[in-house]
């Protein structure tokens, strides 16, 4: 390592003021944001859409929103599979965060009954904090 440290090493990111830079990144980002709504939308306002295809978007919302609630609950970080012991369950080997399971029964419940996705996220988030005490 002490041979390196006479070196001066070219970095490609340039200093905290350089304005240009920075404009440079935001226009960029912008441009990365906005290509991959503009396309679609234009491509399909003046072309009929087919039916199969109206059907099967219908679903993409409903799997894309199970895929991340069912990673949240059972997969961790490191993408295992959660394991927990519960004593209080008389020290039960459950698959998933407890809170969380239990929170979802409650938030599917007051969704089925109420069809409300904002009082369902509100049930779900207060669910979780008072289990959190426990």
């Amino acid at each position: 390592m002490m041979m390196f440290n006479n070196l001066t090493v070219a970095s490609m990111v340039p200093s905290h003021h350089n304005l240009v830079y920075h404009l440079i990144v935001i226009l960029i980002a912008a441009l990365a944001a906005f290509i991959p709504r503009y396309f679609p939308l234009h491509f399909f306002t003046n072309r009929k859409i087919p039916e199969w295809f109206d059907e099967w978007m219908k679903y993409v919302p409903v799997a894309l929103f199970t895929a991340l609630v069912v990673k949240g609950i059972f997969v961790d970080s490191k993408y295992r599979l959660i394991t927990e012991h519960v004593s209080w369950l008389g020290n039960v080997l459950v698959y998933g965060h407890v809170t969380y399971l239990i929170a979802a029964v409650f938030v599917m419940l007051v969704a089925y009954f109420t069809r409300s996705m904002a009082f369902s996220v509100v049930v779900g988030l207060l669910v979780v904090w008072l289990l959190s005490f426990i």
